[in-house]
């Protein structure tokens, strides 16, 4: 009982958070403009936010197997109701800064602080290994729908009370106030989570750790440093970039990119459930390389499309599988290691992604303005050796249930 109930009310709260951090990706640039600030001042609060959330994220999980996962989503509820209430209360840049740094908010409307790393190690205890990966794959499905209609939410609902009367810093003071009240769902969601959700009790505490690893350091290390290497090739074709290139390459507007996008969007949600299926059949390793080796054979063609027509096939084929490996991935990281590592893995791996991603869209400035379709073909090509590198350095490494 007490397990369903704690897998339930995990993803309560990632669909909580995947809600308003949706939301608030969507007024956050406008609120602080609206606020006066100019592009350095917004520049270096987004900044902030993103270093913040890496500190905070890299801090608390490496902590939480032996502090308690419990206690850890307990905090960073806390910090993201306080970095909500804060944007929506406070005009000073200064108490801005502090809220950015050290709450948590995110910018992009995906995940930030130490939820994810904390949740998928939780779902990992209260579930059976055999059913982990499908469970993961509907937490990645639950969340992006989340965070797609709390965007679309906070788009009408800012421009409904701008057209009641409310000035438009009102209305985006309103979408952060959600967010904070968001951040107490979370408080009230974690707070009734049991012990089952724990690190199981009892390794010597005299086991030498290094950022909340023992036996598995090396593996994470590895794997971390192969993770970083792919975000870094997803760094050089951020969404911004793609849709710059289709505006370039064949003029087309801007509502037919957004319409575009928000069909590759569901599309690359909708696989995340189909990857646990074939999961089941392939195993983890091969499900990642297998269907992630196709997205970039497709992401290599892309800049060779002779029109829109055939740029918008590729990029909704590209769509269909290019998310099939994070399930398995996040998947694949808490079954290799030991449970009491789970949070600590999952938490580095994540955080050296956000760190590789950082590096590439600098890179794929430089790489534009040689030639327009130059990030897109170098992205392809990195993506495919970091898959090869995955396949070569892990194929014989595979989680407990695939063993035997």
């Amino acid at each position: 009982m007490f397990l369903v109930r704690d897998a339930a009310l995990v993803l309560a709260g990632r669909v909580t958070r995947m809600f308003v951090s949706g939301a608030v990706s969507v007024v956050l640039v406008l609120h602080l403009a609206e606020l006066g600030f100019g592009g350095p001042a917004i520049g270096l609060l987004l900044s902030l936010t993103l270093a913040g959330d890496a500190l905070l994220s890299m801090w608390l999980t490496t902590r939480a197997d032996r502090y308690g996962r419990r206690r850890t989503l307990v905090v960073g509820a806390a910090l993201v109701a306080a970095a909500g209430w804060a944007f929506a209360l406070s005009d000073s840049f200064v108490w801005l800064s502090v809220a950015a740094f050290g709450g948590v908010i995110s910018p992009a409307g995906k995940e930030a602080g130490p939820f994810l790393a904390v949740e998928q190690s939780a779902l990992a205890e209260v579930g059976p290994a055999a059913r982990r990966t499908h469970t993961f794959a509907w937490y990645q499905f639950a969340g992006s729908l989340a965070s797609a209609a709390g965007a679309l939410a906070a788009g009408l609902a800012a421009s409904w009370w701008q057209q009641q009367g409310a000035s438009a810093a009102e209305s985006y003071r309103l979408v952060f106030a959600a967010y904070g009240a968001g951040g107490l769902v979370m408080l009230g969601l974690a707070s009734r989570l049991s012990a089952a959700i724990e690190a199981p009790i009892g390794r010597d505490a005299s086991v030498r750790r290094r950022l909340g690893l023992h036996r598995s350091t090396r593996t994470i290390a590895m794997l971390s440093s192969l993770f970083a290497l792919d975000a870094f090739a997803g760094g050089l074709i951020v969404q911004s970039v793609i849709a710059y290139w289709l505006a370039v390459r064949f003029g087309v507007d801007t509502a037919t990119v957004g319409t575009l996008v928000f069909g590759m969007g569901v599309l690359a949600a909708c696989s995340a459930p189909a990857s646990a299926w074939i999961a089941s059949r392939l195993g983890l390793i091969r499900t990642m390389v297998f269907t992630h080796v196709p997205s970039n054979v497709l992401l290599c063609l892309l800049p060779f499309a002779p029109g829109f027509g055939a740029a918008s096939v590729l990029l909704l084929l590209r769509a269909s599988v290019s998310q099939m490996d994070v399930p398995t991935r996040q998947s694949y990281v808490v079954a290799v290691v030991d449970p009491d590592e789970r949070s600590a893995a999952a938490g580095i791996t994540s955080v050296s992604r956000s760190v590789g991603a950082a590096g590439g869209p600098a890179l794929g400035g430089v790489l534009m303005a040689w030639w327009v379709g130059a990030p897109l073909l170098a992205a392809g090509i990195i993506k495919l050796a970091y898959d090869a590198l995955v396949y070569i350095g892990f194929r014989h490494l595979r989680p407990p249930e695939e063993r035997g």
